[in-house]
């Protein structure tokens, strides 16, 4: 793939959209002066925090247009995929999605589909949606989301299907308004990007290369959000560690936990995704020093043997990796962990398998994201010889599996009779006579006892019930 360039945009034509969005607003008042009804949009967000991000800030600019969010696919005007490129099972998912719109596009030739995100900067994906989705109205990469309401002005006044995919990296663009889901708890973008090249992983082709925020538009952000009540943070970036790098006045990620720490207001702060070859000392002495820092780091190690690791690129060991543990294990001795164990990756063998459950077994992480190997075309990796069978595949996840839910079962049971403090979310998706919330370790917990005016608040919770992947309790009263 060839090298990207990095673009700036002038502030004017970042201005420039409100006239599209006032335009459009218009349009959906006098379709609802006409019909009584408002316009809806259906949206569905594939992939990480990074897309949910993305997502509130297209969801934003849509509530200006005046569109009403919608659930249902077959009564909206407006259907957007925010899709995702990590792994072959999200772009099934939207293919699926997209063959079965065809259906409904023709009883309703107005419905407009729109289909951004990070599948899109794939060439042969948006060449594969001109060929067998011609259905499909407008198509946008991760680039260039502020041009969304121009885009969109410019597809509805058109039949035919607009395509917008820069092979750019756009400059970092403030401004932009999110509408976040749940305003306890926000995402803040630190930074885009990623530099290093993991032979498996298509992100720095999708997402473009490192570009940090400056520190003060990140704090303003923050304090903003915590002005419309905003409890806890969550700094996201594709690898937080190498966080400033680019900047012109370079700042470390440990010093900016220590500039967010100091924020009033804010009760917790949280950080993904670290990257093991760059996280510091620093940073894990800032989780220890920082009383709004949680004590949870999520680190993924991808798999156990060294030998592999470099195949990935990922220029670490599992000796480096289990250092970096240990380390936070003294400096933080309350701290928990989760990470991304990937299975299958081309060559793997049984002894590269039992290095990864040898780590599972020492760190002990609360929580795993495992996954089977995805071929991702494009990457390095795709190219490899010894690619492993389907079924070795899942025999192998299977194990790992096993031993990851035994471990985070064993470290729930040490919780009963335990008193945590929990951020009261709402109320329990399970139970509506339940309130649910989450400790600074990041465990779930349900808890009998608690009343609507707690939401948003810090309790005491006594660990009456460990389960495998959450804790049930009571309220302790003052």
């Amino acid at each position: 793939m060839s090298k990207r360039k990095q673009v700036t945009i002038p502030i004017e034509k970042i201005q420039e959209q409100d006239k599209y969005i006032e335009q459009i607003h218009r349009q959906n008042e006098e379709y609802f002066n006409r019909t009584g009804k408002r316009k809806l949009v259906f949206t569905q967000t594939f992939g990480c925090q990074m897309n949910e991000h993305d997502s509130e800030k297209l969801c934003s600019m849509l509530e200006e247009m005046g569109y009403q969010m919608s659930m249902i696919v077959e009564e909206s005007d407006l259907i957007i995929y925010n899709t995702c490129a990590v792994r072959e099972n999200a772009e099934l998912k939207v293919y699926g999605n997209l063959g079965q719109l065809k259906h409904l596009k023709g009883k309703n030739p107005n419905m407009k589909i729109a289909v951004c995100g990070c599948m899109m900067q794939q060439p042969h994906v948006v060449e594969e949606l001109r060929k067998k989705y011609k259905h499909v109205d407008l198509v946008f990469g991760t680039h260039n989301l502020y041009k969304f309401p121009q885009l969109l002005t410019e597809s509805i006044n058109s039949d035919k299907m607009l395509v917008d995919v820069w092979d750019v990296d756009g400059e970092v663009i403030e401004g932009l308004r999110s509408n976040r889901k749940f305003e306890l708890k926000a995402f803040v973008n630190i930074m885009y990007g990623c530099n290093n090249f993991c032979t498996y992983c298509i992100v720095p082709y999708t997402r473009g290369r490192e570009r940090s925020r400056t520190p003060e538009d990140i704090i303003n952000e923050i304090k903003e959000l915590v002005s419309n009540g905003t409890k806890e943070i969550t700094l996201l970036g594709q690898n937080v560690d190498s966080y400033g790098k680019t900047l012109e006045n370079p700042v470390a990620f440990s010093e900016l936990l220590r500039k967010v720490n100091d924020i009033e207001g804010i009760e917790r702060v949280r950080f993904m995704t670290s990257h093991p070859k760059d996280i510091s000392d620093e940073v894990i002495y800032a989780i220890r020093d920082c009383d709004k820092v949680c004590e949870f780091l999520h680190l993924p190690i991808q798999c156990g043997s060294s030998s592999l690791l470099k195949k990935m690129n990922r220029h670490y060991t599992k000796e480096y990796y289990l250092d970096i543990i240990e380390k936070a294990k003294k400096e933080v001795p309350d701290i928990a962990f989760s990470t991304d164990l990937m299975i299958g990756f081309p060559g793997e063998t049984e002894e590269d398998l039992e290095d990864t459950l040898d780590v599972v077994e020492k760190v002990r992480y609360d929580s795993a994201f495992t996954f089977i190997y995805s071929k991702r075309q494009g990457t390095p990796a795709a190219k490899m010889e010894n690619q492993i069978p389907e079924e070795i595949k899942h025999e192998r996840f299977n194990r790992v599996l096993e031993a990851v839910n035994r471990i985070s079962a064993e470290i729930n049971n040490e919780y009963k009779n335990r008193v945590v403090e929990v951020l009261v979310e709402g109320r329990s998706k399970n139970n509506e006579n339940k309130f649910a919330g989450r400790t600074r370790q990041n465990k779930l917990v349900n808890f009998e006892g608690g009343s609507d005016d707690l939401i948003g608040k810090l309790v005491m919770v006594k660990i009456t019930e460990p389960r495998t992947f959450s804790l049930n309790g009571v309220l302790v009263n003052d």
